[in-house]
């Protein structure tokens, strides 16, 4: 094939035309401030409340609870210092885990420092948290618990259901980052007793730097961007206009389309991961086989170096990484297989490919067969895969 294949969705996504299309006026015709009072304002204003309108359905909330930010990282720090500050009188003791995206884990350690106490959970070999450890790491101090609705590295879903009843019968505010579950799977903040819940427009289709976060009515964090009085005088800053219809108008299209495109994903997910498990020795699948992205495949390969594969594979036109995005430039093995058990040498060989609702088969099976032959040429080429065969043969 000569053309890009593009397996990085977990990274980021293509910008639907439908999408741009929304946008493009409010660059050009519709260009007023919508805080603005006089009737040409009322045309943006107008676009940024459906789209808040859409963004809360789309997770069973009132529009009066969405504000929109820079992206999913803004929303998680909001969360997490807004929420020290605002209910430090109650307590200074937050619940995460271990397999956090680094805006939430980052966050938790700037928090550390200002003297707050931070549980970080453990996870099982599948990426899931144990229930009974969250009950028992609850305390009295405990003001917050952030867990993520699906890890963006190997796709595992935790049960956010289970987790929202613990937090509201303990009384703890529950926060779930749900950047990588937004418009992918069912959410429902009422039904889950989520408080907070982060999401981010270029996940879905939509552009980048915009994102939201939901508010539980009742709930009194505080301002994190301080200057006018935007967004009910909770994040101050002139809204991002054509990013918001973008991000609303992509989330409407992956919300109305989620059943059927959800379907066809995991069926070439599953498809993917059977063919990769069958045909490549030595090859394991990251995160939980069926508790998991539709659209997620992460995969260790042993004796081999990540880095040099993904290389590989970009030479042959095909894009995948070998975690976060955030962390490509870090020479450290993933965090999060690290937590799920793996060996460090086991977890620098990884892959993580994610697909898309235009992803075909045709491309599933040349990745295959290209991966096939790249990680025969980088285990000939090993000293520790040499050793490991003459062992074997013994």
């Amino acid at each position: 094939m000569s053309q890009l294949i593009y397996l990085d969705n977990a990274a980021t996504t293509q910008v639907y035309p439908e999408v741009l299309d929304a946008m493009i006026p409010y660059f050009t015709e519709y260009y007023g401030n919508p805080s603005a009072i006089y009737t040409f304002a009322g045309n943006a204003k107008k676009a940024v409340d459906h789209a808040r309108t859409i963004l809360a359905e789309g997770i069973h909330a009132k529009a009066e609870e969405i504000y929109f930010t820079g992206g999913g990282s803004e929303s998680d720090n909001w969360v997490l210092k807004a929420t020290a500050e605002a209910y430090s009188s109650k307590g200074k003791h937050i619940i995460t885990t271990k397999i956090e995206h680094h805006a939430i884990l980052h966050t938790a350690e700037y928090l550390e420092k200002k003297g707050y106490e931070v549980t970080y959970l453990n996870v099982d070999e599948n990426g899931l948290i144990s229930l009974d450890e969250l009950k028992a790491a609850i305390r009295p101090d405990t003001i917050l618990i952030s867990i993520m609705a699906a890890n963006n590295e190997i796709g595992t879903v935790e049960p956010l259901a289970e987790i929202g009843a613990i937090a509201k019968e303990k009384g703890v505010l529950f926060h779930t980052d749900a950047v990588q579950a937004f418009g992918h799977i069912p959410l429902d903040v009422d039904a889950m007793n989520i408080d907070m819940l982060s999401a981010s427009g270029h996940k879905v289709n939509g552009p980048k730097g915009i994102g939201m976060l939901y508010i539980r009515k009742g709930i009194k964090i505080r301002s994190f961007v301080h200057g006018g009085a935007q967004e009910r005088q909770r994040r101050a800053g002139t809204h991002n206009v054509p990013g918001i219809v973008g991000f609303g108008k992509a989330a409407e299209i992956a919300l109305t389309n989620m059943e059927q495109r959800v379907k066809y994903e995991t069926e070439l997910r599953d498809y993917l991961i059977e063919r990769v498990l069958a045909e490549i020795p030595y090859s394991r699948l990251n995160g939980d086989r069926t508790k998991r992205l539709p659209n997620n495949a992460n995969f260790c390969f042993r004796f081999i170096e990540g880095e040099s594969m993904l290389i590989l594979l970009d030479q042959n036109g095909i894009c995948g990484s070998s975690g976060s995005a955030c962390t490509s430039g870090s020479l450290d093995p993933s965090h999060v297989l690290l937590a799920i058990g793996l060996a460090h040498e086991i977890a620098h060989g990884s892959l993580r490919l994610t697909l898309s609702e235009k992803t075909t088969k045709e491309e599933i099976d040349y990745t295959v067969d290209k991966l096939k032959e790249i990680i025969d040429r980088l285990r000939s080429m090993s000293p520790l895969y040499e050793d490991f065969i003459k062992k074997q043969s013994k």
